[in-house]
Order: C-alpha cells, then structure tokens, then sequence
C-alpha cells in the first residue's frame, strides 16, 4: 500500500490545482447557486476527470486508484468535486467495462475531458439502495423499453446530460424482477425531476426524479440483460471507494485548520497544540485518516486488478472507516477552534452537517456493518 512515484507526483499535482482555488471558491459558488464551472474545466483540461477512463477513448487509462487520489487531494484542499463519484466513477465505469461500442463512443469521450456529464439513479423513496426492492420497472414494448418509477436523492440532475438509471425487468424464465442499467436523456418525454430542499448547502443540489411511461430505444440498455447485479455493483463498490476519498480529504483539510490553528494560538504561555487535551485528538484523528487511507487504496487496488468480490468487502469497510475518521475529525477540529470553529472565516462549521454524508451515503453505516457481519463473519441475517 505504498504508493509508488506516479501516485505520488498525480497527488502533488492536484494539490496544487486545489489550493489554487480552496475552500473559500467552493463556499461563494454555493452561495451564489452555481456550479464548480471553473474548477471542473481545469480539472478536466490536466486530464484529471477521466484519468480512470480508457486512453482510446480520451482517458488516462488508470483505475479508481487514480481517480480516488485526485478527489482525495482536491478534497484536502477544501474544494472537492462530488460528480466525479458520480460521473466517471460509477457511469464512466460502467459503460466502459459493460457498454456497447456505440455507448462508449458516444458518452467515455465526453465523461473524460469532462464536456459531457451523467447523474446515477439508483436510491428510491421506499427501498433506500435495497436493489432487491426497487420499484422502478422497466417492461418491453416492441424493440423499446418503458420505465416507470420515482428516485430520490439523485446528485447534480440539473447539469448532467443523461441519468444511469436502475431500473428492474422481469425475467421471462423466472417471472422474478432483476435490476437493469438504463441510460435515460435529460429531455426524455415523462422523465422530470424537482429539486429537494436541503439543510446541507452545496454546489450539487439533490433531485427527486419521476419516470412517467419514459420510452426509451433497446440502446439505452446497459449490457447483459441478466447481468445487472454484477453490473450494478460494478459501479457501486467505485461509489463507495470514491465516497471514502471524499470523506477522508475533507477529514484531512479540517485537521489541517485544527493544526495550523494549534500551532499559534495562545492563551496561556504556550500555544494550545503544546496542551495534550489538544495535541492528542488530533494526533488520534491523523491516525484514524491514514487507517481508512489504507483500506481506501486497497479498495482500489482489489477493484483494479478484477477482484470484484474483495473489491466489495474493502470498499464497504473503506467507506466506513472514512466516513467515521472523517466526523470525528471534523468534530475536533471545531472543538479545537472553540468559537472560531463556528465562524464563516474559518469554513469549519459547515463541514458539520456536509461530513455526517459520508455516515449516510451512498449506503448507511448500518448497511454496512451487516454486510461485513453477514458476509465476512457469516452471522445469520435478521431481516
């Protein structure tokens, strides 16, 4: 798990992209109700977006090892991009590893160089991510394909070109519902979305999406008719490698204010950070970070190399591990700063709400901790 020269040099790299524009840019594009436009563009332009993508198709031919160091490090620098979970990692991935010809031609280019954007509809308003209990149906009509449904919770609808839609078609064999991939246009006649109304300010807004009777062509379906939970989770065990690089890079850019703050605060002789009630949470939240780093890079590593069935296991435990590191050092942080932690100068306060995501999404924590119990440790199911 230690990276080699490459990886390191691409961390070097972002970085300095990320400081480049910091914490303060991503907070006025959420107040001023738009997207990261400028950062995606760069990001784009040094081949960052797509840098998980086939070079024949305008990619940089790495994996999610790659493309989790570069949100990681834009994350560190207090300015991550939350599509790239969505539009390379998870629709990037999957069209490139399933997809016909025509779907990689028509949508890898674009996903690469970051002119072209795709959401993920996966979560619905009674099954959460339960796959097995997806409603949205998509039935056969003629050579077309008829989907009807609702999702909620769809990230950054507004700006992306089409949505990778998980849909559910029955098996002629079985009679039984099977989950399928479905890319649907944004101006698809029946297909609509609203936007929900959230505590948590960001730049990507999130979307309750309504599929009426949306016709689409055989062509939008994505691969093997009855491959789709091999398919599905194709892309999610990227989301949830990508989820824990977010996490841990917004855990890294709180703990860097706490620090830097520690370092020259004073209120008694010495600066705070020298007291251990300090000093050693922090040191504790450090460790807990580069923990769920480990995990994340061996997540990737697994995904990588073909190991779907490992990348499974580390990257739900990647997730967890993040997403826990992640609140506790957020939490400090702020504890660290007392008052100034709850100042808009020091743009700690909001991380509150934003690192309580990771715990919740893409999948719970809950969710989680039973597929480690039922899966690794092969304890009985109670549901």
């Amino acid at each position: 798990m230690i990276e080699t020269e490459e990886h390191q040099a691409l961390r070097a790299a972002v970085s300095a992209l990320g400081q480049r524009y910091g914490r303060d840019y991503l907070a006025r594009v959420a107040r001023e109700g738009r997207h990261p436009d400028e950062l995606w563009a760069d990001a784009a332009k040094l081949g960052y977006l797509g840098v998980n993508l086939p070079e024949e198709y305008g990619g940089g031919g790495g994996g999610i090892a790659e493309l989790s160091i570069v949100l990681e490090e834009l994350g560190a620098a207090g300015c991550p991009l939350l599509m790239m979970v969505v539009s390379p990692a998870i629709c990037g991935t999957v069209i490139a590893r399933f997809g016909t010809d025509a779907q990689k031609s028509a949508w890898l280019p674009g996903l690469a160089d970051g002119s072209r954007t795709m959401a993920f509809g996966i979560t619905e308003p009674d099954a959460g991510s339960n796959s097995h209990r997806i409603t949205t149906t998509a039935r056969r009509d003629g050579d077309d394909w008829v989907l009807t449904g609702r999702k909620v919770f769809i990230s950054g609808v507004d700006i992306a070109d089409a949505t990778l839609v998980v849909g559910r078609t029955e098996d002629a064999r079985t009679g039984r519902l099977k989950p399928c991939l479905f890319i649907v246009p944004r101006d698809a006649p029946g297909f609509s979305r609203s936007v929900i109304d959230m505590e948590l300010h960001a730049a990507e807004k999130q979307f309750e999406l309504t599929l009426d009777d949306v016709r689409l062509p055989s062509s939008a379906l994505v691969g093997d008719e009855d491959a789709g939970l091999l398919q599905l989770f194709a892309g999610l065990n990227p989301e949830r490698v990508m989820t824990a690089a977010f996490a841990i890079g917004m855990g890294r850019y709180a703990l860097g204010r706490a620090v830097e703050y520690a370092r020259t605060r004073q209120v008694w002789k010495e600066p705070i950070g020298a007291h251990q009630a300090i000093a050693h949470p922090l040191a504790a939240a450090h460790i807990e970070l580069e923990l769920a780093g480990l995990m994340m890079r061996k997540a990737a590593a697994l995904y990588d190399a073909g190991d779907d069935a490992g990348a499974g296991e580390a990257a739900n435990m990647a997730k967890y591990a993040a997403g826990e590191a992640c609140v506790r050092a957020v939490d400090q942080a702020v504890h660290t700063l007392g008052g100034n932690g709850l100042t808009r100068e020091y743009g700690l306060a909001s991380l509150i709400t934003a690192s309580r995501v990771a715990r919740i999404a893409p999948v719970s924590r809950e969710m989680i901790l039973n597929f480690v119990s039922h899966q690794t440790l092969g304890l009985p199911k109670s549901y």
